[in-house]
């Protein structure tokens, strides 16, 4: 297994330490002491023509003394000498690097020109990866490797630690080390100058030894790239995030009231549940958090019941648990009556089912089987709080011995200290997650659920344009661009609507006034009555210069309101152009509701959708939530639902319910019109009235960014063609641009098309069309019937790594799939494995033919070097097919699979 090179680091055969010394406390003499305590059993060389010998370890002058060539160099010296150093190990053949010196970009602009030396350095030697600088190093216990200046090496395990700050590094080691936490690697990246977290995210992803990720997280980088990991990551094996600086200031100086609300972190919290990931917010919770995900011992849902031997802790769990919006599990009848049966007739009679205090262990055990058996609970927390008559390790028993009964996950909260810790030793020795306190097992709880519900999250990637409304790209492509050249990078409320309306979002019609007589011809216009706001664009937040008056009803209220409006403006903002007022319709509804539906370009993620609670308190209401777009509609109802204001969008209080499939539209249309054009830097419509009947936006503002938005997964120079067209988007949308119609021999209409999450169905129906036959050709494997989670994996993809091509046709007026042709790219884009799959009523009407040739010319557009596919021996019709595009055809008789490999470059 090696991903990108890094087999080179991580499972090296032979480390150099180029700057080692026996100095005490030396960097260089702590790595090579690392590397003899952890047992390593690789060779060691150290390299410094000063000494003959280093920790008993024979010491050489130069690489070309060296035995044999490392796979791995640790660099230890002053930074300034480094970047000649990378070049003397590119010399050496030395193709994986960890450079634990300081003294680079965080020193400043000095440091930062030692980099690009580095970078230059690197690019002469192909598959060179280097970790750092600025680094502890790395650590893999299971192969005794640690070449890191740590203190200690941690025992071995199933977690995979990846940092970016060094010091926490060294204290987190110490924690895990008394805790008795083991790791299957602990990395501290450092600078990240060439391996980054999304590196490491896919390296490990095919770990034999890792089952969950630790991330303490200060800053991503390669943002694409990040997400395209972690989500493969998160659909098997969890990742747990600790993201520090979650506070700035940086929102405040943004033009818009969606630039004030999107926070950094709040960014990073949207981005984080889209790819998945697991947020903690305190540093203990980490691996607390990771060995419980990584139990696979997942939830249903948030219905919770507890098991307890006292009211109190009872009490406790259910405060934590609805603080933290879980779900107190209503108990059926049937296990209520069961409780009756075999419980004393002063226990609770709900839940939390407070068994007594003198509960001995066969009562628990009784409860916690009937409970369980409750279509009704999720996830069951058991909690003993130590009394006379308590036996711990014996209740602890026979909750191991429940628990293994069960898929759903059961928790333990053992109080107390000495009594019971013998009871949570044993339980904790078995893999039943147990904690001192109802709260903390809680918490833990929660985290199972927030898992369950992000990985949800990953099975949801959207059209670029969905089947559900039609959006001329031609059209809108026109009015942006007409509306570009104006020059302001400002647009004006006029333009902004204009845009809007390109995309077929409702807007009220806006006129522009430039005297107090024009004011009231217009207003005659529109018909009263009427709303009159600043036209300047220099001023965002209008009713702040007292820029907006509503409800004007005849010409001299209009006349009186342009003077009243242009002068508070000009005494307000003396530095703004006032260019006079605009003139809308007065839209009232009461039935209708204000929103706020924006989009910011961040940094990091690039653009991010905002729905809130709207209106003039918006920003004091901090009543939000983000996603990356584009979205699709489970995605935009998620949004909506998660607002604090959503109970206020239904019935409320006697006004009819919001026209929620309307609002989800005018969300998706706004993802597509921020996805399709990289120059908007902020959008903000606010407000949004939402009404029973439809949803329309009544004041608007964008602003555009002319510079290159550059490319979130660049770093590396990987060129990707699906990248250039999304820039400025974190994840990449449904690649509709690959569509291409085709003609079979008998003249049916064939239409090749990436699949899509949606397309389930007709997936299952293509694999239900193949005999057994044609399946184990394919896969390789019988299987009776597809599956939700099977037709996921063949329907998700990640159009940056993967592309499935169906073939459609036409039948009785409905899209058929006679075919699909498979491509899965490695990370770095230079090969693809291939696969087809053709319905056995189609087999000979040259679709296997076209699927191929069509995968193809994609790999060329991807700049893929080389496809591989396997196929079973039988499979004449494929071999046929790879031997006349100049396949090179070899036998696998160990496995009997025909493998077809073609370079393309």
């Amino acid at each position: 297994m090696s991903i990108r090179n890094l087999d080179k680091i991580f499972a090296a055969r032979h480390v150099a330490i180029v700057g080692a010394t026996p100095r005490e406390s030396s960097v260089g003499r702590t790595v090579i002491q690392n590397l003899i305590a952890g047992g390593y059993q690789g060779e060691i060389f150290p390299v410094n023509p000063r000494f003959e010998e280093i920790e008993r370890v024979r010491c050489y002058s130069s690489f070309d003394d060296l035995p044999q060539t490392p796979d791995l160099a640790v660099i230890a010296i002053a930074a300034a000498n480094v970047p000649d150093a990378i070049d003397r190990c590119g010399q050496a053949g030395i193709r994986g690097i960890v450079v634990l010196s300081a003294g680079f970009r965080e020193v400043g602009k000095r440091g930062q020109e030692l980099e690009q030396e580095i970078l230059t350095v690197k690019k002469r030697y192909d598959n060179m990866r280097i970790v750092g600088p600025n680094c502890l190093g790395i650590i893999s216990p299971h192969r005794g490797l640690n070449a890191s200046f740590a203190s200690d090496s941690p025992p071995k395990g199933r977690i995979a630690f990846i940092s970016q700050s060094g010091a926490l590094c060294t204290a987190v080691l110490d924690w895990a080390i008394e805790k008795k936490i083991g790791f299957s690697y602990f990395v501290s990246v450092g600078n990240m100058l060439d391996v980054g977290m999304a590196d490491l995210i896919d390296y490990f992803s095919m770990d034999q030894y890792t089952d969950s990720i630790i991330l303490y997280v200060e800053s991503i980088t390669d943002a694409r790239r990040f997400m395209s990991a972690a989500r493969a990551f998160t659909r098997s094996k969890p990742i747990i995030a600790y993201k520090a600086g979650r506070f700035t200031e940086s929102a405040l100086a943004a033009a818009s009231h969606t630039g004030a609300m999107m926070g950094v972190d709040s960014v990073y919290e949207a981005a984080f549940a889209r790819a998945g990931i697991v947020r903690v917010f305190e540093v203990g919770d980490l691996f607390d958090c990771a060995a419980l995900l990584a139990r696979k011992n997942e939830t249903k849902g948030p219905r919770l019941a507890i098991v307890t031997n006292a009211g109190g802790p009872g009490v406790m769990a259910t405060d934590a648990l609805l603080q933290r919006q879980g779900t107190l599990a209503t108990l059926s009848k049937q296990t209520l009556e069961k409780l009756v049966a075999i419980l004393p007739s002063a226990w609770s009679h709900g839940n939390p089912i407070d068994i007594l205090g003198d509960a001995p262990p066969q009562r628990y055990q009784d409860a916690i089987e009937i409970v369980l058996q409750d279509d009704n609970v999720d996830g069951l927390l058991v909690i003993l709080s130590p009394q006379a008559m308590t036996a711990p390790v014996e209740t602890a028993k026979v909750v191991l011995t429940s628990a293994k009964k069960t898929s759903k996950p059961v928790l333990a909260a053992w109080m107390g200290g000495v009594r019971v810790r013998p009871g949570m030793e044993l339980m904790s020795d078995a893999g039943l997650p147990v904690y001192r306190t109802p709260e903390k097992a809680v918490s833990a709880f929660m985290y199972l659920v927030e898992y369950a519900r992000r990985r949800e999250i990953l099975y949801e990637t959207p059209r670029s344009i969905p089947v559900r409304f039609h959006l001329d790209q031609t059209k809108m492509r026109s009015v942006f661009e007409k509306l570009r050249s104006e020059g302001s990078d400002t647009l004006s409320e006029v333009a902004s609507k204009t845009l809007l309306e390109a995309y077929n979002v409702p807007t009220t019609k806006t006129l522009v006034a430039r005297s107090s007589n024009d004011a009231v011809t217009l207003a005659k216009r529109i018909g009263y009555p009427v709303v009159m706001k600043i036209f300047s664009p220099e001023i965002t937040h209008k009713s702040e210069v007292g820029g907006v008056i509503l409800n004007l009803t005849d010409p001299q209220g209009v006349a009186d309101a342009f003077g009243q409006i242009t002068l508070q403006a000009k005494q307000r903002r003396p530095d703004a152009c006032i260019e006079g007022v605009t003139l809308q319709s007065m839209v009232t509804s009461p039935n209708g509701r204000e929103l706020i539906v924006g989009a910011k370009r961040d940094p990091v993620f690039g653009s991010v959708l905002l729905i809130g609670a709207g209106g003039t308190m918006a920003e004091i209401m901090q009543d939000s939530s983000l996603e990356l777009p584009p979205l699709s509609e489970t995605l935009a109802r998620r949004m909506i639902q998660s607002l604090r204001a959503w109970p206020m969008l239904g019935e409320f209080r006697g006004k009819p319910a919001v026209h929620l499939d309307r609002l989800v539209e005018v969300l998706m249309r706004i993802s597509y019109l921020v996805a399709n054009h990289p120059q908007i830097k902020e959008l903000d419509i606010n407000p949004l009235l939402v009404t029973p009947e439809d949803a329309v936006a009544l004041d608007c503002r964008i602003i555009l960014d002319r510079r290159d938005p550059g490319n979130l997964d660049s770093r590396n120079g990987s060129a990707r063609e699906s990248q250039s067209l999304y820039p400025h988007l974190a994840i990449r949308p449904y690649p509709s641009e690959f569509r291409e119609q085709f003609t079979l021999s008998d003249h049916t209409p064939l239409l090749l098309r990436p699949i899509a999450p949606e397309d389930e169905p007709q997936w299952c129906d293509l694999v239900a069309s193949c005999s057994p036959e044609t399946l184990r050709m394919r896969f390789r494997y019988m299987f009776k019937a597809t599956t939700h989670e099977m037709a996921t994996r063949f329907c998700f993809t990640d159009y940056d790594r993967e592309l499935a091509i169906a073939a459609e046709i036409q039948h009785e007026g409905k899209p058929v799939f006679v075919g699909v042709g498979r491509l899965v790219a490695d990370v770095d884009h230079r090969e693809a494995e291939f696969a087809v799959l053709v319905s056995d009523k189609w087999q000979g009407h040259g679709i296997g033919a076209i699927l191929t040739d069509y995968c193809l010319q994609l790999c060329k557009r991807w700049k893929i070097q080389s496809v591989v596919a396997e196929m079973s021996p039988a499979n004449q019709r494929m071999i046929d097919i790879f031997s006349h595009r100049d396949f090179k055809l070899s036998r696998n008789i160990a496995e009997d699979v025909v493998i077809a490999r073609k370079k393309l470059v």
